[in-house]
């Protein structure tokens, strides 16, 4: 498999990773004020994993260019 393949892949996962750690988020967001003391940790599961996501498009997207 290329590094291309593989990344693409990988991109499938972590897209599938933010989807869920959104709607994570989205779930919390309507039980408030209950669990509002995981506000935090919720939120910055879900920004790390949209930050992984667009880290590894960037990186597809420089391979594919080169």
């Amino acid at each position: 498999m290329s590094d291309v393949e593989t990344l693409k892949a990988e991109i499938k996962k972590l897209s599938a990773k933010a989807t869920n750690a959104k709607m994570n988020l989205h779930d919390l967001s309507e039980e408030l004020p209950v669990n509002w003391k995981t506000i935090m940790e919720v939120a910055q599961a879900t920004h790390d994993a949209y930050a992984a996501l667009d880290a590894a498009r960037a990186q597809l997207k420089s391979l594919e260019a080169a």
